[in-house]
């Protein structure tokens, strides 16, 4: 009697449930909260610990900078600390934005895809499965080696190792996004929309880059503060050592805002190149999916003229499949390469923050 051939795997559809599982002890089923990329960062700016207390730091900074401005006693010192202050804390609201939104893409992103690999590898598992019956029927007729079993045998358990792996990661993963977001409810994650191009040169970003990164800020203010030392210290009734000092002091600051905007300006001329080489990542990975989408319509195709076996047409769902994935990964390597950007160029250039 002929055995009766499985279903070939379909392929990945077009959005999966991730259930986060975060600390409730009660049995009911809980509320499920369906979230996009987008959605997912704007959950986290609203309600982010990091962003709240920066805002918070800006505000007491908005507050000491009014109050030292307003008393007649402040000393140019004081005004000058409060003046640093309130310009550090509004940039940092700006950069712990970017920060969160980094993170929210690259959890959103991993958990996204730790759930398409045990799609794939469960359906990798039963294509394999179905290799091992194969070639334990082919040895029994005599058309097959031992070997030919052991090696079918080897990859089955290998892929069976994967599967677990990725369903042990996956829960990990989904607890980090939520506490990221701030849900402790089910989560129904959308797949990752086509990631922008890139909106700006490279030439544009390194334009006034000084003045939008909180390293850069702080070692330009350590020059402000040093030179406001070495000028009240510059007079007839200071000391010549204490000014000796103040300009040692401003000649070290000076250096160290040099060797910051250089190690600024190399950070982001890496991130702006792994931005660049993800977009040719996604084309040619999608290149790849037309490649073999093409091959499994003709194995269909096969199949039925008789020239090819249920388990071909199979083996090229399940490599539909994989391609799927690694497109998959393409476009979510883009996104995270233009969130390190973002990061490094001290501005939005996903659109994600608003």
């Amino acid at each position: 009697m002929k055995t009766r051939i499985p279903h070939p795997t379909r392929a990945l559809t077009t959005s999966l449930l991730l259930t986060l599982a975060l600390g409730a002890a009660s049995g009911q089923a809980k509320a499920q909260t369906a979230l996009d990329l987008p959605g997912a960062v704007t959950r986290a700016l609203s309600g982010n610990a990091d962003i709240n207390t920066s805002r918070a730091n800006l505000q007491k900074a908005q507050a000491n900078y009014a109050a030292t401005a307003a008393d007649p006693t402040s000393i140019i010192t004081s005004k000058l600390s409060a003046k640093q202050g309130l310009e550090s804390a509004q940039l940092n609201v700006a950069a712990t934005k970017l920060s969160v939104m980094n993170s929210v893409v690259g959890g959103y992103a991993g958990a996204y895809e730790t759930a398409l690999r045990v799609e794939l590898y469960a359906a990798q598992q039963a294509l394999y499965s179905r290799n091992l019956s194969i070639a334990q029927a082919k040895l029994k007729a005599g058309t097959a080696t031992a070997l030919d079993v052991t090696k079918a045998q080897n990859t089955l358990n290998s892929t069976a190792q994967d599967l677990s792996d990725a369903r042990a990661q996956l829960p990990i993963q989904e607890a980090q996004l939520g506490k990221l977001l701030g849900l402790s409810g089910d989560l129904k994650l959308q797949p990752l929309r086509a990631a922008p191009a890139l909106p700006a040169s490279l030439s544009a970003l390194q334009n006034n880059l000084d003045t939008r990164l909180s390293s850069v800020q702080q070692a330009a203010q350590g020059v402000e503060s040093a030179q406001q030392q070495v000028d009240i210290s510059n007079n007839d009734y200071t000391p010549a050592r204490t000014l000796q000092d103040a300009q040692t002091a401003l000649q070290n600051a000076q250096r160290s805002l040099a060797d910051t905007q250089k190690a600024a300006q190399n950070s982001l001329k890496d991130a702006y190149r792994s931005a660049q080489n993800a977009g040719k990542q996604v084309e040619i990975a999608a290149a790849a999916l037309s490649a073999n989408q093409t091959t499994q319509a003709q194995t269909q195709a096969r199949l039925k003229a008789g020239t090819a076996a249920a388990v071909d047409v199979q083996s090229a769902s399940v490599n539909v499949q994989q391609a799927q994935l690694t497109l998959t990964q393409a476009q979510d390597s883009l996104w995270k390469a233009l969130s390190a950007l973002s990061v490094a160029a001290g501005q939005d250039l996903t659109g994600l923050v608003k």
